[in-house]
């Protein structure tokens, strides 16, 4: 795995001035695909919950611009605690922290100002939203402390992206109904999984530090991990719609997003970095297909 980092230094990145450069590798704007999956869930849910097109389109705005602005602070805080450890590991080696581009006050100060961002977007919302917004920050926080302690950290990281699921529900809606737990769910086992697959890129290095992940713990029956996860992800959703007057075409076109899940399984290769990267950032185009196919169902 010579040479392979996360570090993006090409395209519009490589256009900004020199002072601006380590807060975008800090927050991954350059990488927006984090972003994207932690938006996904939210999304899901207001188009299952939204009174009409303006009312979601204007709750989209808001997740979209509030997953990147709050996707970047739990970045800061992840490389905050994980800095010493990002060091020995050849994919976060370069990254701000670790390599000493910025230090632990100035990345402080720049998640305060994304936190005063996030914490402007949820003042927008009703107060059973902003309870659930607050309430997501104890996620945040104590994710990065997972793989220290527990052989499962892609679950803390579930809960913590899946959390938009039950933000975007209350958001939408204004209150809660059993199949945003169902909803919740299918998150989770779907971040769950595809995180596993990421995770299997820093696999011999986590061994070496001694960084606990699921990657690590399913090993060689890692597919067959990912059979039951997906599985699982794809039924919750399926039961979360059910809660809803759907057409059939809603159903019949979940297929989509179904067929994406099983081409990763099939094309997994947990020794191939390039390829678990590529087959973790196809979640992007599982997530929309979900979305769609629950829009098409409301037609």
């Amino acid at each position: 795995m010579s040479g392979f980092t996360d570090i993006r230094r090409g395209g519009w990145v490589a256009r900004l001035p020199e002072r601006y450069l380590p807060y975008v590798l800090l927050a991954r704007l350059d990488r927006p695909i984090g972003a994207w999956l932690l938006f996904l869930p939210g999304l899901w849910a207001i188009c299952l919950t939204a009174k009409n097109f303006w009312w979601g389109l204007w709750f989209t705005v808001l997740f979209g611009i509030g997953s990147v602005v709050m996707r970047g602070a739990g970045c800061v805080v992840n490389d905050l605690w994980d800095r010493k450890m990002d060091a020995m590991v050849e994919r976060t080696r370069g990254r701000p922290l670790a390599s000493g581009m910025v230090t632990p006050m100035q990345a402080l100060s720049f998640l305060a100002g994304l936190c005063a961002i996030g914490l402007a977007i949820l003042l927008t919302l009703n107060n059973s939203a902003k309870l659930l917004g607050v309430a997501s920050l104890v996620l945040v926080v104590l994710y990065p402390l997972a793989k220290r302690v527990t052989w499962w950290p892609q679950a803390f990281l579930g809960l913590t992206f899946g959390w938009g699921a039950p933000l975007g529900f209350a958001a939408a809606r204004g209150h809660l109904t059993w199949p945003v737990l169902f909803l919740y769910l299918g998150a989770i086992f779907w971040i769950i999984g595809y995180d596993t697959i990421y995770a299997h890129q820093d696999r011999e290095d986590d061994t070496l530090i001694g960084v606990k992940s699921t990657a690590r713990l399913f090993g060689t029956r890692t597919r067959e991990a990912l059979c039951i996860l997906y599985g699982l992800a794809f039924l919750m959703l399926l039961i979360a719609m059910s809660g809803f007057s759907l057409h059939p075409w809603g159903y019949w076109l979940m297929v989509v997003p179904g067929v994406l899940l099983v081409w990763q399984i099939v094309r997994l290769d947990i020794d191939n970095p390039a390829r678990c990267l590529a087959l973790f950032k196809l979640n992007r185009e599982v997530g929309l297909a979900v979305a769609a196919a629950i829009l098409i169902g409301w037609i």
